[in-house]
């Protein structure tokens, strides 16, 4: 099994838009590096700390777990979405996603001002100057501490 950070901008899709649907697609992910995760590294049973991000106060928020191993982003095709690329076809896909479901809210959120203080996370990519992935990979160590930190 492996643990994840995504980040999501709470304008966009937040950890209560997940909670409210259950089970949803992580999509609009058009970086090459996050999606060669998407589409050959995130399993089905990974454990994912939500993270909120562009906001007020970037902090961890809550946990899902992903349920559907990547598939092509169907988003992609569509015009009409807020991510569309003309050169990810159906034969040819390009960009991918996965499908994750709503384990918890935190009872508090982990800011990213806290999770600098905390030996334990100071080798996590998140606090690593240049870091622009909108998800990467965590170490148990790092998902343990954030989910204590967020009162599990």
């Amino acid at each position: 099994m492996n643990h994840w950070l995504f980040k999501s901008e709470p304008s966009s899709y937040s950890i209560d838009d997940l909670k409210s649907e259950g089970t949803d697609h992580w999509d609009g992910i058009r970086n090459y590096q996050a999606r060669n995760f998407l589409r050959d590294t995130v399993n089905s049973g990974d454990k994912v700390i939500f993270y909120h991000s562009s906001c007020k106060v970037p902090a961890a928020v809550g946990t899902a777990v992903v349920v559907k191993e990547g598939y092509p982003d169907f988003t992609a095709s569509d015009p009409k979405s807020d991510h569309p690329d003309s050169k990810h076809t159906k034969k040819k896909p390009l960009w991918y996603m996965v499908d994750i479901k709503f384990k918890e809210k935190f009872k508090k959120e982990v800011p990213l001002s806290q999770m600098r203080t905390i030996p334990a996370l100071s080798d996590m990519r998140l606090l690593q100057r240049g870091n622009r992935l909108s998800l990467f990979p965590i170490s148990k160590k790092h998902f343990d501490t954030i989910t204590r930190l967020g009162g599990k």
